[in-house]
């Protein structure tokens, strides 16, 4: 049965969550926000949020990394009975109103990841680069053009799915996440629907990528998956010679 909900990870970003959670309740969707342990002030934001009915609040006692916070959200929204998430970041970068397209198309596929191709506005050289090498080491990993933005962290999961993934593998804790879950959902066979969406950066809100130590983090997931490809090269050869057949 199709059920969705929208799971957000929150660390101090209390600049913008109010009016995310507004917006996202003005949709009629349920939200699951994972505080991913965040200081008082951004603290004391998220329990006024969490008085809304159709908002659920999971505390971390300590930071511990954005793909820790998804990877809880995710299993909080499977044990609840939801048939697939929404992730978006807390920053007010992802654009809302897209929402109800990712599951529209979540709806009508339901065992495929929707996967957000970011169209950007104003974004930094650095992160535009740095996704051009990512993509490049993406499709070397999967072997496959497909992916075509394994960054972008407005995507729906199908929980199933998902959750079985993380019960058999650990994915990146922190700034590696997005890219790591992804490259393993498709391992597992699974479809990646890819929708456009306009991404806004606002200098105004604080980035939690630490240029050093998660760039480091993000060449070692590289890596990773790098020798874990090679294991599966002859299963991945063979799904893209049958969709090419197809």
């Amino acid at each position: 049965m199709y059920r969705p909900c929208v799971v957000i990870p929150v660390y101090n970003h209390q600049q913008k969550i109010e009016c995310l959670i507004e917006a996202i309740g003005d949709q009629g969707y349920p939200c699951i926000i994972i505080d991913d342990g965040s200081d008082s002030h951004c603290r004391s934001v998220l329990e006024k949020i969490a008085q809304r009915p159709t908002v659920s609040l999971i505390r971390m006692d300590k930071n511990s990394g954005k793909g820790a916070a998804v990877c809880k959200g995710i299993y909080a929204a499977y044990s609840a009975g939801y048939s697939c998430a929404l992730q978006i970041d807390a920053d007010g970068q992802h654009n809302v109103a897209d929402i109800p397209v990712f599951f529209a198309a979540a709806q009508n596929h339901p065992e495929h990841i929707i996967a957000g191709v970011r169209v950007y506005k104003n974004a930094p050289k650095a992160r535009y680069y740095g996704r051009m090498l990512t993509d490049v080491w993406v499709w070397i990993n999967t072997l496959s053009f497909t992916i075509k933005d394994s960054m972008c962290g407005f995507r729906v999961y199908p929980l199933a799915q998902t959750k079985a993934l993380l019960d058999k593998q650990s994915v990146g804790r922190r700034m590696s996440f997005d890219t790591d879950i992804l490259v393993r959902l498709y391992w597992e066979g699974l479809q990646v629907t890819q929708i456009e969406t306009q991404v806004i950066y606002d200098d105004q809100i604080p980035s939690h990528f630490d240029v050093l130590k998660d760039n480091v983090r993000i060449s070692l997931m590289h890596a990773q998956l790098f020798f874990g490809m090679i294991v599966r090269a002859p299963k991945l050869i063979m799904r893209h010679f049958l969709s090419t057949e197809s």
